[in-house]
Protein backbone atom coordinates (compact mmCIF):
# COMPACT_ATOMS: atom_id res chain seq x y z
CA UNK A 1 0.00 0.00 0.00
CA UNK A 2 1.73 3.06 -0.90
CA UNK A 3 -0.43 6.79 0.78
CA UNK A 4 2.40 9.11 -0.30
CA UNK A 5 0.75 9.40 -3.21
CA UNK A 6 -2.04 10.67 -1.84
CA UNK A 7 -0.45 12.54 0.99
CA UNK A 8 1.61 14.59 -1.90
CA UNK A 9 -1.66 15.15 -3.59
CA UNK A 10 -3.32 16.96 -0.34
CA UNK A 11 -0.23 18.66 0.63
CA UNK A 12 0.34 20.00 -2.79
CA UNK A 13 -3.65 21.79 -3.12
CA UNK A 14 -2.77 23.53 0.40
CA UNK A 15 -4.07 20.38 2.53
CA UNK A 16 -7.44 19.63 0.69
CA UNK A 17 -7.84 17.43 -1.55
CA UNK A 18 -10.99 15.83 -3.01
CA UNK A 19 -10.70 12.15 -4.16
CA UNK A 20 -13.03 9.51 -5.55
CA UNK A 21 -12.65 5.71 -3.55
CA UNK A 22 -11.65 4.37 -6.36
CA UNK A 23 -7.92 7.04 -6.53
CA UNK A 24 -7.82 5.91 -3.33
CA UNK A 25 -8.38 2.12 -4.01
CA UNK A 26 -5.27 2.33 -6.33
CA UNK A 27 -2.55 3.43 -3.87
CA UNK A 28 -3.90 2.38 -0.26
CA UNK A 29 -4.81 -1.08 -1.11
CA UNK A 30 -2.73 -4.20 -1.83
CA UNK A 31 -2.48 -5.06 -5.62
CA UNK A 32 -5.26 -7.15 -6.95
CA UNK A 33 -8.07 -5.93 -4.07
CA UNK A 34 -11.52 -6.76 -5.53
CA UNK A 35 -13.56 -4.27 -3.37
CA UNK A 36 -13.70 -1.79 -1.04
CA UNK A 37 -14.92 -3.59 2.27
CA UNK A 38 -15.92 -1.66 5.93
CA UNK A 39 -12.66 -3.46 7.75
CA UNK A 40 -10.56 -2.34 4.89
CA UNK A 41 -11.88 1.51 5.25
CA UNK A 42 -11.53 1.44 8.27
CA UNK A 43 -7.94 0.46 7.91
CA UNK A 44 -6.80 3.06 5.19
CA UNK A 45 -8.44 5.61 7.67
CA UNK A 46 -6.35 4.76 10.36
CA UNK A 47 -3.32 4.88 8.16
CA UNK A 48 -4.59 8.44 7.47
CA UNK A 49 -4.89 9.12 10.56
CA UNK A 50 -1.38 7.87 11.51
CA UNK A 51 0.25 10.57 8.33
CA UNK A 52 -1.94 13.49 9.89
CA UNK A 53 -4.92 13.22 7.96
CA UNK A 54 -8.41 13.26 7.73
CA UNK A 55 -11.71 12.27 6.02
CA UNK A 56 -14.79 13.91 5.42
CA UNK A 57 -17.08 11.81 5.52
CA UNK A 58 -15.14 10.69 9.00
CA UNK A 59 -16.22 6.99 7.80
CA UNK A 60 -14.76 6.17 4.22
CA UNK A 61 -17.86 4.62 1.84
CA UNK A 62 -17.16 1.22 0.31
CA UNK A 63 -18.03 2.49 -3.27
CA UNK A 64 -15.39 3.22 -5.87
CA UNK A 65 -17.79 5.92 -7.37
CA UNK A 66 -18.25 8.03 -3.98
CA UNK A 67 -15.83 10.60 -3.58
CA UNK A 68 -13.96 12.22 0.12
CA UNK A 69 -12.24 15.23 1.20
CA UNK A 70 -8.30 13.93 2.70
CA UNK A 71 -7.80 16.98 4.71
CA UNK A 72 -4.53 18.01 6.59
CA UNK A 73 -5.19 17.45 10.84
CA UNK A 74 -3.12 20.54 11.28
CA UNK A 75 -4.32 22.97 9.11
CA UNK A 76 -7.21 25.09 10.37
CA UNK A 77 -9.70 23.31 8.30
CA UNK A 78 -8.56 20.04 9.54
CA UNK A 79 -8.86 21.53 12.94
CA UNK A 80 -12.38 23.08 12.63
CA UNK A 81 -13.48 19.50 11.36
CA UNK A 82 -11.88 17.64 13.96
CA UNK A 83 -14.06 19.86 16.10
CA UNK A 84 -16.90 19.55 14.25
CA UNK A 85 -16.42 16.06 14.58
CA UNK A 86 -16.33 16.10 18.20
CA UNK A 87 -18.98 17.62 18.58
CA UNK A 88 -21.10 15.68 16.41
CA UNK A 89 -20.03 12.68 18.40
CA UNK A 90 -20.81 14.34 21.72
CA UNK A 91 -24.54 14.98 19.84
CA UNK A 92 -25.16 11.61 18.74
CA UNK A 93 -24.56 10.31 22.40
CA UNK A 94 -26.64 13.10 23.51
CA UNK A 95 -23.83 14.58 25.46
CA UNK A 96 -23.63 17.34 23.09
CA UNK A 97 -22.72 21.20 25.09
CA UNK A 98 -24.90 22.58 21.85
CA UNK A 99 -28.02 20.17 22.02
CA UNK A 100 -29.60 21.66 18.96
CA UNK A 101 -26.52 22.68 17.23
CA UNK A 102 -27.07 19.79 14.27
CA UNK A 103 -31.08 20.12 13.97
CA UNK A 104 -30.41 22.49 10.89
CA UNK A 105 -27.47 20.17 9.64
CA UNK A 106 -28.27 16.93 9.73
CA UNK A 107 -26.11 15.69 6.94
CA UNK A 108 -23.38 17.27 8.18
CA UNK A 109 -24.07 15.13 11.76
CA UNK A 110 -24.27 12.05 9.55
CA UNK A 111 -20.39 12.56 7.79
CA UNK A 112 -18.43 14.12 10.76
CA UNK A 113 -19.47 11.11 12.98
CA UNK A 114 -16.86 8.78 12.77
CA UNK A 115 -18.20 5.24 13.37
Amino acid sequence: MDFTVIANAVKVDDGIKRLSMRFIKKYATPPGRQRLSAELCAEIAREFDRLGLLTVPRQLPTSENEFVFIIEKDSVLGQAVSVASLLATLDKHGQSPLPKLFEDYPDARAHLIQR
